[in-house]
């Protein structure tokens, strides 16, 4: 394991310990930013503990974080302290803490921990992908009709429940992961933030599979067999 890889899995320890008690606390504290998307206390306290960590233990690093905003540098570490606020704050399970490191501009590993779901997944250039410790591979489905596709929005499933074989709505983080596992075949997301997607681009690219951006901004994540016909689709 890389020392990057591995000073990332100890920050996501860090941030395990942090989000597990303000899950479903009675005394979440929940606000809403200027965008209009909810931030909670556990939010913010995650980014600032691991900004510190970073700045104790890799102090020539930077950081952008999703509350913080970006301190720049060749090499940084992009963290989204929570992925799936909604969920989080309204107990449903699914919500990582996503850590990725950039150097000169390339992702070099990744990793996405979601200790309610009890999983953590990760990845190093090079060195393959991994859920618990075990190898990821993304499916080898050639067809779309035969695909499995997650979609984030009700318009996007839509346009996939009567061409392929299962449709449904998975979201966030996790419909990414689920593709890197080959689980799902196609995972059709929002217009994301670089916090948002750049853990998921380098898990899933080491599982075989690739993140695109589509014409109009959104992310889609596949098996790499599936990206011309899920594009297709996506537009139509």
């Amino acid at each position: 394991m890389s020392a990057d890889l591995d000073f990332a899995l100890s920050l996501a320890d860090e941030a395990d310990a942090l989000s597990r008690p303000r899950f479903r606390a009675a005394d979440l504290h929940v606000e809403t930013k200027p965008d209009l998307t909810p931030v909670t206390d556990a939010d913010r306290r995650i980014e600032r503990a691991l900004r510190e960590r970073i700045a104790r233990d890799r102090p020539g690093d930077g950081v952008l974080g999703e509350e913080e905003g970006d301190s720049g540098g060749s090499v940084r570490w992009i963290l989204d302290p929570i992925d799936g606020t909604k969920n989080f704050s309204r107990g449903i399970p699914v919500w990582a803490t996503l850590i990725a490191l950039e150097r000169e501009g390339e992702i070099v590993c990744g990793v996405a921990s979601a200790p309610a779901l009890g999983h953590r997944w990760w990845a190093s250039r090079g060195e393959g992908a991994y859920r618990d410790g075990e190898p990821l591979h993304v499916s080898t489905i050639g067809r779309l009709e035969d695909a499995t596709v997650s979609c984030a929005y009700a318009r996007d499933l839509a346009r996939f429940e009567d061409v392929v074989r299962h449709a449904r709505g998975f979201g966030d983080f996790w419909q990414h992961m689920l593709v890197a596992e080959g689980a799902v075949d196609v995972a059709i997301d929002a217009v994301l933030a670089r916090w948002d997607v750049a853990a998921i681009e380098v898990v899933v690219a080491e599982a075989g599979g690739r993140v695109d951006t589509l014409a109009n901004g959104q992310t889609v994540s596949t098996n790499g067999l599936l990206y011309q016909a899920a594009a297709r689709t996506a537009a139509s």
